[in-house]
């Protein structure tokens, strides 16, 4: 039964109000813990669900806030993130990244896709039920964090102080279930800078760099030539073209930072970290010279992404994201890394690190989405997934990733012109309907 059109329009609007909103990382003195557009995301989204008669929390401190509606003891907790990542290359969109528009049955801006739009399609879904007058016996919250895109630092601020959710799933990734999630580590590699170069790139650890802009040096351009790379010549400058992905594919990406460095040690340029590139990630997809061969059967191979890289004038600094397949151990992970990268002069820090998941395929959980999945889209052959994303199903205990993109759709996240497709976010919206309705049934 199809009513996603009854508030559909309204969803539209809600979502091009919130992208409206540059809601990433930013260094402000505006007392909030990640800047004022965050803060203004979240108060956005907060005003959005008391216009839908949702009771809602802020935090006062600026980390997370929530809507809730429903009564009785048991509490089903949605999560989704209100940051986004930064726009990257303005060249690249079509249209201004925080001016949403609607072209060819499609919605344009950065955070449709990751994660405004999805989370508000669950919002709007449940919505549509209370209108149709469901009458909830149990409470659905939806837990808005600021910080998903860095450090997670919003998440741990709301289990501190709030009620934990009994069960839960966040519109943060695919459907039709996703039920393991490799580890997520973060790290940095430092040390000392020999080679007289300043420079730095890459927006974020968790996107492969789709450009690399240095100051030509000589030899450069004829090294880029030789080796193939695509650039971009501006005078004093050079633009070294990669393609960005997310970091749990980045071995389908085209890392800017690595082609800049393996052309620098081309040219004659040496650096330890020109050397670590090039000896170790430079025509290796998984980084094998360090770790060999790492991959399990639920979540496949370790990716390894070099999203940042800083030449200060006493350092050289390489920003590193790696997946880490549920069956292997960090620890071990970390010692091959710290072992492989001293005999090239660096010391290693933990930056981020986020514990992999798995949710057992015969849980009432699972079982109860993926019958509002296979229900509403008549698929009954896709089964549930493992991923190498970090979503917030992370964040509290018997969690998964539910949706919202289909099967077929396709992921624009964290690229230029990040878009959703209009029509499947119907069907997404009517999936999380099903599921509201399945969790109320106590199936």
């Amino acid at each position: 039964m199809n009513k996603t059109n009854k508030n559909f329009d309204d969803f539209l609007v809600s979502l091009q109000r919130m992208v409206k909103i540059p809601s990433y990382l930013q260094e402000d003195n505006s007392g909030f813990p990640f800047g004022e557009p965050i803060q203004k995301a979240l108060e956005e989204m907060v005003q959005i669900c008391k216009e839908l008669g949702f009771e809602t929390y802020i935090d006062p401190k600026g980390y997370y806030a929530y809507a809730q509606v429903g009564k009785g003891e048991k509490l089903l907790g949605v999560l989704g993130h209100l940051d986004v990542v930064p726009p990257g290359d303005l060249d690249k969109w079509d249209n201004p990244p925080f001016e949403p528009i609607i072209k060819d049955g499609k919605m344009y801006g950065r955070g449709t896709q990751d994660d405004k739009g999805p989370m508000l399609a669950a919002i709007y879904g449940l919505k549509n039920l209370l209108d149709d007058g469901l009458e909830l016996n149990y409470r659905v919250r939806f837990i808005f964090g600021t910080d998903e895109e860095n450090l997670w630092r919003c998440i741990p601020k709301y289990i501190e102080k709030e009620e934990i959710p009994s069960m839960g799933f966040s519109p943060d990734s695919k459907f039709p279930l996703i039920y393991a999630e490799k580890g997520l580590l973060q790290c940095k590699l430092t040390a000392k800078n020999e080679s007289g170069l300043v420079f730095k790139g890459g927006d974020a650890f968790n996107s492969v760099p789709s450009k690399m802009v240095a100051q030509k040096t000589p030899g450069l351009i004829e090294a880029l030539d030789a080796l193939g790379y695509d650039y971009i010549d501006k005078d004093t400058h050079v633009e070294v073209i990669g393609k960005s992905v997310h970091a749990q594919i980045a071995e389908t990406g085209i890392n800017a930072i690595n082609r800049y460095m393996e052309a620098l040690e081309k040219s004659g340029i040496h650096s330890k970290s020109g050397k670590f590139i090039v000896e170790n990630l430079v025509g290796h997809k998984f980084a094998e010279p360090i770790f060999g061969e790492v991959k399990d059967e639920h979540t496949g191979e370790l990716k390894f992404n070099l999203g940042k890289i800083e030449f200060n004038p006493e350092n050289e600094i390489l920003g590193i994201d790696m997946r880490i397949p549920v069956t292997y151990s960090t620890e071990e992970i970390v010692e091959t890394l710290k072992k492989k990268a001293e005999e090239y002069g660096f010391t290693y820090e933990r930056y981020d690190y986020l514990r992999s998941i798995y949710t057992p395929l015969d849980s009432p959980l699972v079982k109860t989405l993926m019958a509002a999945y296979s229900e509403v889209t008549g698929d009954y052959e896709s089964k549930p997934v493992a991923s190498g994303g970090a979503t917030y199903a992370r964040a509290i205990d018997n969690c998964v990733a539910f949706g919202a993109i289909l099967p077929n759709g396709v992921k624009t996240e964290h690229q230029p012109n990040e878009c959703i497709d209009i029509a499947q976010m119907e069907t997404a919206m009517e999936i999380y309907m099903d599921a509201f309705i399945k969790f109320n049934e106590g199936e």
